[in-house]
């Protein structure tokens, strides 16, 4: 099964993005693909290299990162969301790109399922 996967909350202020990455990692292993993940609304924060969790704590983005690099997993930043809050391309830690609304519908249409995490 094609899983598409939509996170719309940052990565310290809600459960949204540790679950959404738990749920990616665990359908991988499952032997499901998860082609995309869209960032969206507050979502985009999850992409910035500039995160710096203390050491004793998770680091969301270089999970989103590393699940990308060793799945092939396309992470795109809603360009919108992101111009909001400052998020450009010089900042984007790797695996991570800016593009449009149209990824979104792109991963909804090819995916045999859309799953969402946040508000």
């Amino acid at each position: 099964m094609k899983i598409g996967i939509m996170v719309s909350e940052g990565p310290y202020n809600h459960q949204a993005s540790d679950t959404a990455y738990l749920f990616a990692r665990t359908a991988i292993e499952k032997g499901h693909k998860v082609p995309r993940v869209f960032f969206y609304h507050d979502g985009v924060n999850n992409s910035t290299k500039l995160t710096e969790p203390p050491q004793d704590d998770r680091h969301v983005v270089n999970r989103w990162s590393k699940l990308a690099e060793d799945h092939g997993v396309d992470l795109v930043v809603c360009v919108a969301a992101g111009m909001r809050r400052g998020i450009k391309d010089e900042i984007l830690a790797p695996g991570f790109r800016i593009s449009g609304l149209g990824q979104l519908v792109e991963a909804g249409i090819q995916c045999d399922r859309l799953v969402t995490f946040g508000d």
